[in-house]
């Protein structure tokens, strides 16, 4: 499966794009890119980021940026029950080819070269900036992009950041690693409710065993079992907002166990499922 190409147009008497969706998947792409640089502001929830070679998961909402030509998950992308996201789309030289140049424009330059291989934003910035950034919908074009440039120079400042692709791995767009990723990736999103046996995800990738399991360790930065894992839990987190028991949400998640299940889970959340389910308001 390779990452769809998604030509994204100014809104007209703009300079820029911004989207306020309401429901999951509104968005048809699915494993995407295209040149435009992009902001998502997710008010609330947990859910998974695929971002280039980076998967993980995010909690109590998210606020990314992520630069030109990097390809990602549509954040919508399976979700259960409500989902709010707001999306600004811009080019390099959304104002003007010089733009980044000037000396005023310093702290968002760098900004936009560390985007390139995506940035997280936490704590107070994800707060106080991503209520500015959800702000934006609705506004008149002049003082939306005057906002807009007044959140640049907030994430630019921040100190609350963590870059998703540490090592610095970025994606060749057209390259058989590329290719690999994504039959590996497509695999397991049809096959997670069943046991995957990694043999045969190796010969997917025409590789051994040994050598898959190198391989994708230093692609992804995480190993096959732990990327399975975290797919799992982020499926088993959307059934538990439904009325299946905590049984059912492991078997149809794709655990095999229930007291193997509870232990994953605890590892990646830190709560049990029937915990987890009760801190979100949901009765077991």
């Amino acid at each position: 499966m390779k990452p769809q190409f998604e030509k994204i147009e100014p809104e007209f008497g703009s300079s820029f794009r911004v989207i306020h969706s309401t429901a999951p998947d509104t968005c048809w792409m699915y494993w995407h890119y295209h040149p435009e640089y992009e902001i998502v502001y997710i008010p609330r929830g947990n859910g998974r980021r695929h971002i280039g070679h980076h998967v993980s998961a995010y909690e109590d909402g998210e606020l990314v940026f992520m630069g030109p030509n990097l390809p990602h998950l549509n954040y919508s992308h399976g979700v259960i029950g409500e989902f709010e996201e707001v999306v600004v789309q811009l080019r390099e030289d959304f104002l003007g080819k010089d733009f980044l140049q000037s000396p005023e424009m310093a702290a968002i330059r760098r900004l936009f070269e560390r985007s390139k291989v995506g940035v997280s934003f936490g704590g107070e910035t994800k707060r106080r900036v991503g209520a500015q950034v959800a702000g934006l919908v609705g506004q008149p074009p002049f003082e939306r992009m005057l906002n807009l440039l007044a959140i640049f120079q907030q994430l630019a400042t921040s100190t609350e950041y963590t870059v998703l692709n540490a090592e610095g791995i970025h994606l060749d767009l057209n390259g058989r690693e590329q290719e690999r990723i994504n039959r590996i990736y497509a695999y397991v999103d049809q096959h997670y409710t069943e046991p995957i046996d990694i043999r045969d995800v190796a010969s997917l990738a025409s590789m051994t065993v040994p050598a898959f399991c190198r391989y994708f360790k230093k692609m992804t930065q995480t190993t096959f079992t732990d990327f399975v894992n975290e797919f799992r839990i982020t499926q088993a987190r959307k059934l538990l907002t439904t009325d299946r028991s905590v049984a059912q949400v492991c078997y149809e998640s794709g655990f095999n166990n229930l007291s193997h299940f509870n232990k994953v889970f605890r590892h990646r959340t830190g709560q049990t499922p029937g915990g987890y389910r009760r801190a979100l308001g949901f009765k077991e």
